[in-house]
């Protein structure tokens, strides 16, 4: 069957005296309805090529599905009088959200059921859920076609009905004042950038509601939330590079916000409030951050002290304030790790955890007073896992791990690597197997990527994943530059003008697999989304012998005409990631040179699966559309080349369990299919 061929119409580009055609620029108009109808010819052509697979798209959901423990229920997190928990149930897609009053044993109280509202939607995510203090309201949002557009509700949890309020156009982010009546919430500008901090009054008008905050400059957003000490209400203004907090009294509302710390460009700082003091997690004059503190009647610069000092071979993340504690999360060597300090007494201890590697994050930690600290601890073998730890007696109980019908981690093998990059640095690469997997380079491997904004992307249990595992995958993970893998200066060193480091990081990481016999060159299927999306792309224009497969969703593939159109949502933002080509002729360049969609070339490409959401405010629809365009126009093989959007989605793809877990079938049976039939079925072992 012959792939839809779009039409050429061209377009020409000027900038910084070099003058270019974008003959499919015509796909970046919204609405029109050939458009539409061509994404659709897409979506029909790609059902009939992979129409072969859709008895294994059944049995690796039916394997998936059956991993997953349906009727589960999450560990209740205490807020003042009540236990809160969420419920999933066998054939519901969606989370039931419940409480009780004052015991476990009590009569338990459905506060919101996401299966209710999502009915009639194709597709449902919940944003802010945030009760009352006095627990008698919840307010919550939901963004029912996947434009990250939220509208926001109140409901009254005495009778379980609807208060009038309906407001749209909301970013997920919300806090509520101690009176239990007013909130605070942020709208969205043109671009889609959260940019107003709004204040309503429960039973009010809300087209009376007071502007408290408009950020005017395009590169910062707003997010709101309350201090866990309950006293304050915060207001973050952000930028990639630089942080400026606002704080209002949660109980005299009538005192207003005040700046904590003037934005400062390139100084990022984070504020907890505990008892009498303010801590702060900041970069000034310290790379890898360090925390300061200050007492809440001082709190210009010169009264800030140093708390926990800068390290150069760790690089501190986060803080959380208790009553009595600060909890400090630092990475070092790819490895997170808990660092509690009793802010009575300054004693220091780190969490003693397994030394394999994994990933670690915090559960609900709402009670101020509370001296358990609640984490998920999850690795490629152990499945994610919840915990209590006592910050002064040090005792950690497990109260949760994740039920994976019939798995045995007995069977499979984790273990990190050190891939050589060509500067000689050395790059972290993660990898599980099942036992007894011979190194005689047979083995398919997914080599996941991603390698931006300092995002770190631990090795972290995927029922799911065992799919491939039972049909000989090595699964690998290329913790590269870009990513915040190994710290401050791990993220900085794949961005800007030296962001090709994370493509030729991949491309070693692939290679040194290769080298040491676990796989070889075909038998590597590419995956990455997003801004691992641009990464799959410009490795296959670099190094397209290297892999049989290339999937790339949602992927940033038109970087440059996208960072060059500052209309669109996101794009003034991403400048401190990836410079302004329309004020730097140097960033101009080098994102030319590098830009997955420039740089398609007459050559021999993988099999390729490219995924889209129409309805994507991240990455544009005709971002993946294009690049398979111009890829149809210039490759030279008889290979796959695949385009699915999803007419009903976002950026995040299928928002029920069920429909998500259908995605990933589609995707892994693309991958099982230009391998070969061989690996479709699992080992009998």
């Amino acid at each position: 069957m012959k792939p839809p061929k779009a039409k050429k119409i061209p377009h020409e580009i000027t900038l910084h005296g070099d003058t270019r055609q974008d003959p499919y620029f015509w796909l970046c108009k919204r609405g029109n309805p050939e458009v539409v109808e061509h994404l659709e010819a897409e979506n029909k052509h790609t059902e009939a090529i992979m129409a072969s697979t859709r008895g294994l798209q059944e049995t690796l959901f039916t394997e998936m599905k059956g991993r997953v423990q349906e009727d589960d229920e999450s560990v209740p997190s205490r807020v003042h009088e009540f236990y809160y928990y969420t419920r999933t149930l066998a054939g519901r897609q969606y989370r039931i959200h419940c409480r009780k009053h004052g015991s476990l044993e009590a009569r338990e109280e459905i506060i919101l059921d996401e299966n209710e509202l999502s009915s009639g939607h194709e597709y449902f995510r919940l944003g802010a859920c945030e009760v009352s203090p006095d627990g008698k309201f919840l307010a919550y949002s939901i963004d029912t076609e996947g434009s990250e557009q939220y509208v926001l509700f109140i409901k009254d949890l005495s009778s379980g009905v609807l208060c009038p309020e309906r407001i749209g156009n909301t970013y997920p982010s919300l806090a509520w004042a101690n009176d239990s009546k007013t909130f605070f919430y942020i709208t969205l500008d043109a671009a889609l950038r959260p940019y107003k901090l709004m204040r309503h009054t429960l039973g009010a008008d809300m087209l009376q509601d007071q502007a408290v905050f408009e950020e005017p400059d395009e590169l910062f957003s707003l997010s709101v939330t309350r201090t866990r000490s309950e006293r304050y209400i915060l207001l973050n203004v952000g930028s990639p590079l630089t942080s400026e907090y606002w704080y209002g009294d949660a109980d005299n509302l009538g005192t207003g916000f005040r700046v904590f710390h003037e934005r400062t460009h390139g100084v990022e700082y984070h504020i907890e409030h505990a008892g009498e003091y303010w801590y702060m997690l900041t970069n000034q004059s310290a790379r890898n951050f360090k925390v300061m503190r200050a007492h809440v009647s001082n709190l210009e610069l010169e009264h800030w002290e140093e708390y926990v000092a800068h390290d150069s071979d760790r690089t501190l993340e986060s803080i959380n304030a208790f009553k009595g504690f600060l909890v400090v999360v630092e990475r070092s060597q790819a490895t997170r790790k808990l660092l509690i300090i009793d802010t009575l007494n300054n004693t220091r201890h780190y969490v003693v955890l397994p030394d394999e590697p994994h990933a670690l994050w915090f559960e609900d930690n709402e009670e101020f007073d509370d001296q358990w600290l609640r984490f998920v601890y999850s690795s490629f073998t152990t499945p994610d896992s919840v915990f209590d730890y006592h910050m002064r007696t040090r005792e950690l109980i497990l109260k949760k791990q994740e039920q994976v019908p019939g798995y045995d981690a007995s069977g499979f093998v984790a273990e990190r690597l050190w891939a050589v990059a060509s500067d000689g640095t050395r790059i972290p690469v993660s990898l599980v197997y099942k036992k007894g997997i011979e190194k005689n380079g047979q083995n398919p491997v997914w080599l996941y990527g991603y390698g931006a904004y300092g995002t770190h992307v631990d090795p972290q249990f995927s029922s799911m994943r065992a799919s491939l595992l039972e049909r000989g995958f090595i699964y690998a993970i290329a913790q590269v530059r870009g990513g915040g893998d190994m710290g401050r200066e791990w993220y900085e060193d794949g961005k800007f003008l030296k962001k090709k480091n994370t493509f030729t990081d991949y491309i070693s990481c692939a290679e040194h697999l290769i080298r040491e016999g676990y796989t070889s060159a075909g038998r590597v299927v590419a995956y990455g989304g997003s801004a691992g999306g641009l990464l799959m792309g410009a490795v296959a224009n670099m190094r397209p012998d290297l892999f049989s497969t290339v999937i790339a969703n949602v992927p940033f593939v038109d970087s440059l005409n996208t960072m060059l159109d500052a209309s669109l949502p996101l794009t003034v933002g991403e400048y401190e990631e990836w410079g302004n080509p329309v004020a730097s002729k140097i960033y101009y360049d080098y994102l030319k040179e590098y830009a997955p969609y420039e740089n398609i070339r007459m050559s021999e490409y993988p099999h390729m699966l490219v995924l889209a959401g129409l309805h994507d405010p991240r990455v544009a629809y005709w971002e993946p559309a294009k690049f398979v365009a111009k890829l149809r126009a210039c490759k030279t093989d008889g290979n796959l080349l695949l385009l699915k959007t999803n007419m009903d989605a976002g950026h995040h793809g299928a928002s029920g369990r069920y429909d998500f877990l259908r995605e990933i079938a589609f995707t892994y049976a693309f991958a099982l299919l230009t391998l070969g039939h061989e690996t479709c079925v699992p080992s009998k072992t």
